[in-house]
């Protein structure tokens, strides 16, 4: 029987981007289902003890900027450690992400995400910028005016989403869980594929 992952995740999350490729390639030979959940991790934060990264300490945001340098070569993808448009306003991006997940396109949905991600973390683009999301909607293959329509109606599955993660114990990105089984972080995914693998 096939394993189903769900795969929660912040379109402002360098270690998103970097575990994205990776989840998908880990999932295809596993022949796992993947679910994604796009949610607002500021909400998940406040009720799970996390901070957004301003209010960090400087030890920890002077630690984080190591990590993100030692994981972006020691996996040679492309990273930007400091983007021009970081943090952007991801909710546009999430809810084009979840209108193409409510309507059963979840190979799209995740092809975005990575695209939205990608975008700031590797292309110094703005997909906060509505012509850069219809720029990235395009380059997807997709229909930028049906995704861009379909999204209007999706605030209250965003926030329902965010809800959802919640109830799972949620709090960073990204988080996998399978079958009951928590992971946080990219660095975890060497025990996704072990779990897949089970």
């Amino acid at each position: 029987m096939a394993k189903h992952i769900d795969y929660y995740v912040s379109l402002n999350s360098p270690w998103t981007y970097l575990a994205s490729r990776r989840l998908e390639a880990m999932a295809a030979r596993h022949k796992a289902e993947v679910t994604i959940w796009p949610g607002d991790f500021g909400s998940v934060f406040s009720v799970s003890g996390g901070l957004p990264l301003p209010k960090r300490s400087p030890q920890r945001q002077a630690y984080r900027m190591m990590e993100l340098r030692r994981w972006r070569d020691h996996l040679g993808i492309k990273l930007t450690l400091e983007p021009k448009f970081f943090p952007t306003n991801e909710v546009p991006a999430a809810l084009c992400v979840i209108a193409l997940r409510e309507q059963g396109r979840m190979a799209d949905a995740i092809k975005l995400a990575h695209a939205v991600l990608a975008a700031i973390w590797a292309e110094e683009r703005n997909p906060g910028d509505p012509a850069a999301l219809r720029a990235i909607l395009g380059e997807c293959g997709l229909d930028a005016d049906a995704v861009l329509k379909a999204s209007e109606g999706m605030a209250g599955k965003s926030e329902a989403y965010t809800r959802h993660a919640i109830e799972q114990s949620v709090f960073g990105a990204p988080f996998f869980v399978i079958d009951g089984e928590r992971f946080w972080g990219q660095d975890r995914l060497d025990f996704v594929d072990r779990k897949l693998g089970s």
